[in-house]
């Protein structure tokens, strides 16, 4: 009989353990999308939440985008720019990266570099005209901290566009 209910202590530990072991605390990223910039449509309407986009399916990215995210958080942008630059090292053709890069940039302050990393981006979206319609607003934003009011109209109105012309199409994720 002792070796019943240690069979059974044995087996609730192992479930519980079990259940714990799909549990994270880490947050795992998926998107390019962070939390603080609006939707590019439909601001102010309730309905379902957009789908992020998927960043990579490397493990090594994925890990390294989690630490620039921690660290930007923390106020650590030269480091969030190192595991940036290094996750890039790893895929130099995904455009979400030089986006993401662009967006530190941007708050660095260092709005020539944004946008010339966002046209990176933009050259390597391909047909995603959410991540090209991100890249434009982007643009726009430095330019508006360049004093560059014209620059930055036009770089507001081709966001516009690719919003309108991926609403149009069926299947684009605006």
């Amino acid at each position: 009989m002792k070796n019943r209910s240690n069979l059974f202590f044995v087996a609730a530990l192992l479930l519980s353990l079990a259940g714990c072991a799909g549990v994270s605390t880490q947050p795992r990223a998926t998107s390019a999308m962070p939390d603080a910039i609006p939707p590019l449509s439909g601001e102010g309407v309730i309905g379902e939440p957009e789908p992020k986009p998927v960043m990579s399916g490397n493990h090594a990215v994925i890990a390294l985008l989690d630490r620039a995210r921690l660290d930007n958080e923390a106020g650590k942008r030269g480091a969030a720019g190192a595991s940036l630059e290094r996750a890039l090292r790893i895929e130099p053709r995904n455009a979400w990266l030089w986006h993401e890069l662009a967006q530190l940039r941007l708050a660095q302050g260092q709005y020539a570099q944004a946008i010339t990393l966002a046209h990176k981006s933009t050259s390597l979206a391909g047909r995603e005209r959410r991540l090209q319609a991100l890249n434009w607003r982007l643009i726009g934003n430095a330019r508006v901290a360049l004093g560059d009011s014209a620059g930055a109209e036009q770089a507001f109105g081709r966001a516009a566009d690719l919003e309108r012309s991926g609403a149009e199409q069926p299947g684009l994720d605006f």
